[in-house]
């Protein structure tokens, strides 16, 4: 596993639906004439081969599996080939379906966002902590991408006023449609560079789940990662850039008091700590993933405390 990469490879959470995440690829010349399941897991792992036999039939898994031997029709063994080709090659299985389930909520999910990964659901369980269940306050989450931390706090905190943040206007778009699917209706949406698209506005929380990768890093080149956007994956030479800017920036977005929560790589909660520290913060700290790794880093804003 990459230091900083955003790998699916940590367990999934019990909420999470087992399987969605990508398994290891068994290559094969070819992968004409696929009509069984069974024939399919000659050439994908089978977890995969039910997923995708199961996104073309629209059957559940007990049925796939009651059903491993049966052959398909003409259509779709065609259109289970062709997705199966595209796993061989080692696209993600989440783009392929298009969907990814997160924090018990099912997300559509295009290239044009990184794949919801089951260690962003800590950052979210933070935030949940932090905001009272019936009590209005105002949540901003920056680098929203598909929408899954802030369709899924909004949707576990019905009277928080949630904002979401992107530059990409493809991104907002998809997250628009799963706020609208998943009727997460206390959820807006703004486009623009971090805090450029709130300006003048204030929070009482603000997560993040930005950029953080180092720029030339191999895994890059490999895995999911090199079928998901560059530009939610690099943070710049260190992977810190994107970090630094919001840590900078978000004394002048807070209300009276409030906390900052971001998602980094596993390796880089030291250093994130001392940016919270050199910025004033307070009650500073970094908290593990269920593999141990420290993946999200955070503090407090008292009045006065933020240089």
């Amino acid at each position: 596993m990459p230091a900083n990469s955003k790998e699916t490879s940590l367990p999934i959470r019990g909420r999470a639906r087992a399987g969605v995440g990508d398994r290891p690829v068994h290559r094969s010349p070819s992968v004409a004439g696929l009509k069984t399941l069974a024939e399919a897991t000659q050439k994908i792992d089978a977890l995969d081969a039910r997923i995708l036999l199961g996104h073309v039939l629209k059957a559940e898994t007990a049925y796939l599996i009651a059903h491993a031997a049966e052959a398909l029709d003409p259509e779709q063994a065609a259109a289970f080939d062709t997705l199966v080709a595209r796993r061989v090659k080692g696209e993600p299985i989440a783009y392929i379906t298009g969907r990814r389930e997160f924090f018990g909520l099912d997300f559509r999910v295009t290239p044009a966002v990184l794949i919801p990964r089951p260690e962003t659901e800590l950052l979210v369980d933070l935030a949940l902590a932090r905001i009272p269940e019936k009590t209005a306050c105002d949540v901003l989450d920056l680098g929203t991408g598909s929408g899954c931390v802030a369709i899924s706090i909004g949707r576990h905190r019905p009277q928080a006023r949630v904002t979401a943040v992107d530059r990409s206007t493809e991104a907002l778009a998809l997250a628009r449609d799963n706020a609208r699917a998943l009727a997460a209706r206390n959820v807006a949406f703004a486009a623009g560079e971090w805090f450029g698209a709130v300006a003048g506005q204030c929070f009482d929380l603000i997560v993040a789940n930005p950029p953080y990768v180092a720029e030339g890093d191999p895994h890059l080149a490999q895995g999911d990662l090199r079928f998901e956007p560059a530009l939610a994956l690099c943070g710049g030479r260190d992977g810190l850039d994107a970090i630094r800017a919001i840590v900078a920036a978000a004394g002048r977005h807070f209300s009276a008091t409030g906390w900052l929560l971001f998602e980094h790589g596993y390796d880089q909660a030291a250093a994130c700590r001392a940016l919270l520290q050199a910025a004033g913060f307070t009650a500073i700290d970094s908290w593990r993933d269920l593999a141990g790794h420290e993946r999200v880093s955070g503090g407090r804003k008292l009045d006065g405390s933020l240089r």
